[in-house]
């Protein structure tokens, strides 16, 4: 059982905590003195991974992950919300390798059970341990990763919030189909990074060419068997809880119109949200519209 893998949610989750129409009174968690949540009738899991080891800036920021939930209870429930179940915050290994490990469990669990995993991070290295978990199924899978910058790294660099992709890459056998970058900013991605991606026959899309049109992420992320999110792909107004934050980005509305196009694919599969920093937040204003994309991937 996966209930080994995670800690109960404290009391200020319970849910009678939470009004009769919000979302946190309907979903079925994991606390304390209760009955690990059921995966029979869920569609959604929410899992938190508070790993921050494989970070290069947004280090030791754990807290940010219940923060991230505590806006996300009190979101209103409609009429076509999902059978949703919260199985925690996991349990980290004892090296990161550990970590990496677990979540590619719980992912593959999950996945045979046909519920997708939403996970709330963490660094961006988790979006290794994500695609990890449909390897363990010997699943190709497409991905696609809404962020500023390419993380590529170098061939010999270990796995970590900058060198995931790479690591992705080069890994034999290889499950990876296909990959797009969304949101990419020119100044942070040198001309060599294109031209690999390029060579590899991998989607790339600049910042500028998606907020001329936003819908035409639409079928980008359709396409996708899961989605990673890097906080710093939006602009340091409407989310200043990432040390990589900048003065462009995505608008908060139109980082939610593309979680809303990738909820209504049906092929998404899963997604994870990752460098939030709790600590340069500014009024929680971060953790309000990460748990608003959630709300908006899930509705």
């Amino acid at each position: 059982m996966l209930n080994s893998y995670f800690h109960p949610l404290n009391e200020n989750f319970s849910r009678s905590n939470f009004s009769k129409d919000a979302l946190g009174s309907s979903i079925a968690a994991n606390y304390s003195g209760e009955s690990f949540p059921s995966f029979e009738g869920a569609c959604i899991a929410i899992i938190g991974v508070p790993e921050y080891r494989g970070a290069i800036e947004n280090k030791n920021a754990p807290d940010g992950i219940d923060a991230i939930r505590e806006k996300l209870y009190r979101l209103k429930i409609h009429l076509n919300s999902r059978p949703i179940i919260d199985l925690g915050n996991l349990i980290l290994g004892h090296t990161l390798n550990d970590t990496y490990a677990a979540v590619a469990t719980v992912v593959s669990e999950l996945l045979s059970n046909k519920i997708i995993p939403i996970i709330i991070g963490g660094s961006q290295d988790l979006t290794y341990a994500h695609y990890s978990g449909y390897k363990k199924l010997e699943q190709i899978v497409n991905l696609v990763c809404i962020d500023s910058r390419f993380d590529l790294g170098s061939p010999d660099e270990e796995c970590n919030s900058e060198t995931y992709l790479g690591n992705i890459i080069m890994e034999q056998p290889n499950y990876l189909f296909n990959f797009s970058n969304v949101g990419y900013q020119t100044y942070f991605v040198g001309s060599s990074s294109v031209e690999i991606m390029n060579k590899l026959f991998f989607e790339t899309y600049r910042l500028g060419q998606m907020r001329t049109n936003i819908e035409e992420a639409e079928p980008i992320v359709r396409n996708a068997d899961f989605i990673s999110v890097d906080i710093s792909s939006i602009r340091n107004s409407d989310a200043p809880g990432n040390k990589n934050a900048t003065p462009n980005g995505f608008y908060g509305e139109e980082i939610c119109q593309i979680m809303m196009y990738s909820g209504l694919s049906d092929k998404s599969t899963g997604i994870g949200f990752y460098e939030y920093n709790i600590g340069l937040d500014i009024n929680n204003q971060t953790a309000h519209l990460i748990a608003q994309m959630i709300w908006c991937f899930v509705e």
